[in-house]
């Protein structure tokens, strides 16, 4: 009875020590909470019976070194790999918040009307998360002849065009790479690039032929034909930008009507001498000529008639070039004025002179 009544004492005895160091702690990890059984002295050893492996970034809560009694609470929050590119700029941050909008708080990132990749609510596992976040910004767009100050938090040139709902086809000209970050007073211009083959009719000029002719003056030319314009068809390939040819290519020409080539008579007869009023025979030199000047224009060499005659003998400028008379009459000597006169006589007579041309012969 002894023996057993010191067995049974011993029995008791280990179980009210057993009793003593075994508690029931709370276990949150990463915000899971589980109620625990140990006989852990220590928050640390509590750790390490749960498998539980801890970093310096993460967060243990009391510290591992903290006592553990009944009842207590332990708090492990795992710290995690933020990959967060703003407006381009890269970096890589550890947190051990769990969703997208604590981390970015934590961070002290404003992301008011910021475009994100993830939700605002998206957890984070242990594994991390990659995140881009673009910042609201100024930009210019010029697209389809219109330029519009847009403010966006498009991240790149595309997602704004997405945003606009601009496609842009394969011709169409941008001057930015459509991968290009978005940047504050940014400009983005679009155009319209579109290619045509048209076909027009067009004229075609004439060239002129130059003969010469020793019976006409030097300085004296005369159209013997005249010439006469042709036409083609002309086949053009056109690139054309928002609504205007920028660029037109010749492809290919038919002529559907020849051009006349003008000819034309050159004069190399040498002109006579100015003074004295020339020679041209045939008794027109011993004609009263003074007489004639006097009749029509008082002898004056600058008279001008506002009818459109001038000098002596009162030549209209057509019948002056006529007679291979060169500028006006008034600006030539009277002897020159009376040779071209002299020349006149001898192909119309007196007739030139209707009033005063019988003063030849007084």
């Amino acid at each position: 009875m002894a023996a057993q009544a010191a067995v049974l004492t011993a029995v008791i005895g280990a179980s009210v020590l057993y009793a003593d160091i075994n508690k029931s702690v709370t276990l949150s990890v990463d915000g899971k909470t589980t109620e625990v059984h140990t006989l852990s002295g220590t928050v640390g050893d509590l750790l390490k019976d749960q498998g539980l492996t801890v970093g310096l970034r993460d967060i243990v809560a009391p510290s591992a070194s903290s006592s553990l009694g009944e009842g207590d609470t332990v708090v492990v929050r795992f710290a995690r790999p933020l990959t967060l590119t703003i407006d381009g700029q890269k970096r890589v941050y550890w947190t051990t918040e769990q969703t997208v909008d604590r981390a970015l708080a934590a961070l002290g990132v404003r992301a008011e009307g910021a475009a994100m990749s993830a939700s605002r609510s998206q957890r984070i596992d242990r594994a991390g998360l990659i995140l881009w976040l673009s910042t609201l910004k100024q930009v210019t767009l010029i697209a389809d002849g219109h330029k519009s100050i847009l403010t966006t938090a498009a991240p790149t040139v595309s997602a704004l065009l997405a945003q606009q709902h601009l496609t842009v086809s394969p011709l169409d000209r941008l001057n930015a790479v459509p991968s290009t970050p978005i940047t504050d007073g940014l400009t983005i211009k679009l155009v319209r690039i579109e290619q045509k083959r048209v076909t027009k009719t067009e004229p075609v000029k004439f060239s002129t032929t130059t003969r010469k002719n020793s019976e006409l003056y030097t300085g004296t030319t005369k159209v013997i034909r005249r010439g006469i314009a042709g036409s083609r068809e002309a086949v053009y390939d056109l690139v054309i930008a928002d609504g205007k040819v920028s660029k037109r290519t010749l492809v290919e020409v038919t002529v559907t009507r020849t051009p006349v080539t003008q000819i034309v008579e050159v004069g190399t007869k040498s002109k006579p001498a100015a003074g004295g009023g020339g020679s041209v025979g045939g008794g027109v030199d011993s004609l009263n000529w003074s007489a004639l000047a006097k009749c029509e224009s008082g002898g004056n060499p600058k008279a001008v008639n506002p009818a459109g005659y001038y000098g002596l003998y009162q030549f209209s400028l057509a019948t002056w070039h006529a007679q291979g008379g060169s500028g006006n009459p008034i600006d030539n000597s009277s002897a020159e004025q009376t040779y071209r006169a002299k020349i006149l006589y001898k192909k119309t007579g007196a007739s030139s002179w209707p009033s005063c041309g019988p003063k030849l012969f007084t």
